[in-house]
């Protein structure tokens, strides 16, 4: 096993499976690195803190998990509760990282900047014992602009899907004048109840159709309860949304949320008008406004003014950090080739129906360079905690050969 040596294992991401991986190389006894640009651990979890999961606590806590805090001391819920993004790290997330099989090993505020093979570029020794006998290179950064290096036996990329929001125009390009907006743009899912300000009595472009976006405009539509000036509009790109329910759904809270987003969208909230089928056109700044410019499927046009734009249309995580290594990636979703091919050859879009689908899914031609967690679904939706832990495990045995 190339971890054997006295160089570690990189993992990068303190998120859940971050944290999780970093235990199950506690656990065998293995030297790692935990390495998390945010100045805590699980950064994305804890800027979506005011959202409550769809999954009760014995689906968001491994057994490893509660094995560790159980040891320490620590109580775990195990009740049927949906918590809460903050909850889940109060309570799991930020004990782990001050656990001494983990905080000593934990690098806060480190972000990796892009990984490679000491001494090979992406097209040398292709299939080769050499490309794998050789450590890996990481450039790292901080905040405060230092850069440096370290080398790893193996990486666990667990850095997650949060990375790089997706662009709000026709074909996922950005739209003529969205990039000189820059920060101006909202994209991610805000607490509305703490920033009530900045959004109350204003007019909001709402874009995107997924669970972020309904959560969004379920909250928008109580603050529009509240302050009536309140206005959205809410672009979706289909023209009967369905927003994917499920009959019978197993999780109470996903079905919900679809069951009152449903009803936003069809016009039972005050202050909101729907756009179905309608993309952005164009953006650009007029006056303390921004004017967009909406296109339809037939080709019609319609000008909005509005105040706040919030761009809830999904994310991808960061693939240039790997860019000189040998990843075999999907096409279609951007994952891991043969766990990507996999996961579209399934009949179930329930992420509950998922499980791991082995081992050998997760290898790449990269030998010991795993692409763990939400990451490795790419831009498919389904993904499930506990598929991270599965694949904690099966890494785990790999790098244990």
């Amino acid at each position: 096993m190339a971890s054997s040596g006295p160089l570690p294992i990189a993992i990068l991401g303190a998120g859940p499976v971050g944290l999780e991986a970093a235990l199950a190389a506690a656990d065998h006894g293995w030297p790692f690195v935990l390495y998390e640009a945010g100045d805590a651990v699980a950064t994305s979890v804890r800027d979506w803190g005011h959202v409550r999961l769809f999954s009760p606590w014995p689906l968001d806590v491994s057994e490893r998990m509660r094995a560790h805090l159980a040891a320490a001391g620590h109580a775990v819920p195990d009740d049927d509760a949906c918590p809460t993004g903050r909850e889940l790290y109060d309570k799991i997330l930020e004990p782990l990282s001050r656990l001494p099989s983990i905080a000593p090993h934990l690098r806060l505020g480190t972000r990796v900047l892009g990984i490679g093979r000491k001494g090979l570029v992406k097209n040398q020794e292709i299939g080769t014992l050499e490309r794998g006998s050789r450590p890996f290179i990481l450039l790292l950064g901080d905040d405060e602009g230092r850069e440096w290096t370290e080398m790893a036996s193996a990486v666990l990329d667990c850095t997650g899907s949060y990375e790089f929001p997706n662009s709000l125009g026709d074909g996922g390009i950005p739209a003529p004048g969205e990039g000189a907006l820059g920060d101006e743009i909202v994209r991610r899912i805000p607490d509305f109840e703490a920033e009530k300000d900045l959004w109350a009595d204003r007019s909001i472009l709402l874009v995107g159709a997924g669970h972020s976006a309904q959560t969004a405009a379920c909250a928008l539509s109580r603050l529009a309860r509240e302050r009536p000036a309140t206005k959205v509009y809410w672009i979706l790109r289909r023209d009967q949304p369905s927003f994917s329910a499920i009959d019978d759904d197993p999780l109470p809270e996903r079905s919900k949320l679809i069951t009152a987003a449903l009803a936003v969208a069809c016009g039972e909230a005050r202050g909101f008008e729907a756009r179905y089928g309608s993309t952005v056109d164009a953006l650009e700044r007029d006056g303390d406004r921004i004017r967009v410019q909406l296109r339809g499927e037939s080709g019609e046009t319609e000008i909005l003014r509005v105040d706040r734009i919030l761009s809830l249309t999904g994310a991808v995580g960061d693939h240039k950090l790997y860019r000189q290594l040998q990843v075999h990636e999907c096409y279609a979703t951007s994952g891991p080739m043969k766990l990507a091919a996999a996961l579209l050859g399934e009949d179930s879009s329930d992420c509950l129906a998922q499980t791991s689908h082995g081992p050998d899914t997760l290898r790449n031609p990269e030998p010991d360079f795993y692409i763990l967690g939400s990451k490795s679904y790419g831009r498919n939706t389904t993904f499930l905690l506990r598929v991270g832990w599965q694949q904690v495990e099966e890494v785990m045995a790999l790098l244990s050969a």
